[in-house]
Formats: C-alpha cells, structure tokens, sequence
C-alpha cells in the first residue's frame, strides 16, 4: 500500500510540475518557397516556380521531454505555372493564401545553445487572392480553403533562431476544372518544398 501511495505521489508530483516547466513562446517567422502544381490529367503539367512567407508564431514546449507544439499564421505567395498540352500554352500565376500550420514538434539536443527538431502536421489553407487560375481557354476554380500536410526538420541556435527545412504536400484538391471536350473534372493540387527562419522572443 505504501508503495503505491509513494508512485501515485511521484506521478501528481510530475504532472504538476510539467506544467510550470512547460515554456510558450512566440516569434515571428518567414522564408522562401518552392511550389510544383500536379494534376489529376496528363494534358496538364506544372513547374517548379518560387514564392514567400511571413508571419507570427507560437510556440509551446515541455523541456522535460522535448515535445511540443507549433501554430503560425502565414501570409503565403506561392508561384504556380501549368502548361496545357493540348493548347500548347503555359500559363503563371501567384496563388495569395493564408497558411495556419499545427505542428507536432520534438526537440533534442546540447543544452539551450544548440538544438535539433522534428516536425509534422497539418496545415489549412485558405485562398486570399484571384478565385480563378486561367490555362488557355480552361479555367480552375480556386477553393477557398483546403488541406495539406508539413513534415519538417531544423535547428535551434542560442535560444532564439530556429532554421527549418520543410516539405508540403496536397492532401486535397485546391482548385478544380471542368474540361468540356473531355466532359470531366480536373483537379489541382500543390506540394511545396519551405525554407524558413523563425526569431523567438
């Protein structure tokens, strides 16, 4: 009986004092995209074109075991170009979404002055700029909000800077087009290579 009292007081004691040690901080966070279009059909393809992002962020932490959890707000412009094979046309356009990423984050790492980290989650999109993103004669609906998916890793320096490198990826369509001549739909999605650089007060 004793010893059971004795773990159940360890544990309230661990579970009271994670909390206090728990840190949040918040920063301000921004870096360069690579965005590729895909498409649900051949006859469209996309390339490879740069953007940006900026924004605040939070961030909260349990130091005891180094997991966490990571929200921003981004303002996102990302490149987009697509060629239509059919019209032999390509078309470029900067898709404007705000960007909420919620990442699970664990961090690792020599004492305050040098850390590492892993991340994942997801992320909601939603579409701030043009509704439409023209190919030719064919037009894409922009949705107003989709889904996508960040796994990322980086580096924590001096308490402060924190260096990433992530990959985005569609989970769902962000535009659609019905194509006529083919009586159907394409879809639209976007993936996204990120390199970013957060400040944390």
């Amino acid at each position: 009986m004793k010893k059971i009292l004795s773990t159940l007081m360890v544990v309230a004691c661990l579970w009271i004092a994670i909390p206090a040690q728990a840190q949040l901080k918040f920063g301000l966070k921004g870096g360069l995209n690579i965005s590729t279009l895909t498409f649900s059909e051949d006859v469209f393809k996309g390339d490879n074109r740069t953007g940006f992002f900026i924004g605040p962020m939070a961030e909260f932490t349990i130091p005891v075991v180094g997991l966490g959890i990571d929200v921003a707000a981004l303002y996102n412009q990302s490149k987009g170009k697509a060629n239509y094979y059919v019209e032999g046309v390509s078309q470029n356009r900067t898709l404007k979404t705000i960007e909420i990423p919620v990442n699970l984050k664990w961090t690792f790492g020599l004492g305050s002055t040098f850390g590492a980290y892993i991340a994942a989650g997801p992320q909601f999109g939603f579409n701030v700029g043009s509704g439409l993103f023209n190919i030719g004669s064919e037009t894409f609906d922009m949705k107003k909000s989709y889904t996508t998916f960040n796994v990322g890793a980086g580096v924590k320096l001096i308490q402060h800077l924190q260096i990433g490198l992530n990959y985005n990826f569609s989970i769902n369509k962000v535009a659609k087009a019905v194509i006529e001549d083919n009586e159907g739909t394409v879809d639209m999605k976007k993936n996204t290579w990120q390199v970013s650089l957060a400040y944390m007060f």
